[in-house]
């Protein structure tokens, strides 16, 4: 295999792997909206119920385009940014390991969004 085939089937683990596990956060949360419960926390003050969609666009909608390869750059800023709010906002005051989990997410995004998507994507493949 070639250096270049391996760079591309590591992004796509990349892809696969971070935004499939962060589809296991997102998922709930969309189900909460479809069921009308819009409880939420508030962390920078937009209100509960923008709060949670915001973060179901970027914890359910965004990684399944990452998953599928498209728009894949842009499609990684969303879950970044619910990172960043986590790690420093809402897990601020907590130990390490509480902001653990946020910071890997955080950084696996930020590879993605840093390296693309590769050409293993469902748009390369049809």
């Amino acid at each position: 295999m070639s250096t270049t085939s391996n760079h591309n089937l590591g992004l796509l683990v990349l892809r696969l792997s971070f935004a499939g596990l962060m589809l296991t956060h997102g998922i709930p949360k969309l189900m909460k909206v479809f069921q009308g419960d819009f409880s939420f926390g508030d962390p920078i003050g937009l209100g509960a119920g923008l709060s949670l969609v915001l973060t179901v666009i970027a914890e359910a909608i965004c990684p399944v385009l990452i998953i599928i390869g498209f728009k894949t750059r842009l499609a990684s800023i969303p879950p970044i940014i619910v990172m960043l709010v986590a790690v420093f906002i809402v897990h601020w005051e907590d130990p390490f390991q509480r902001k653990e989990f946020a910071l890997l997410y955080l950084f696996g995004f930020l590879a993605i969004a840093l390296m693309g998507a590769g050409k293993y994507t469902l748009r390369k493949m049809l």
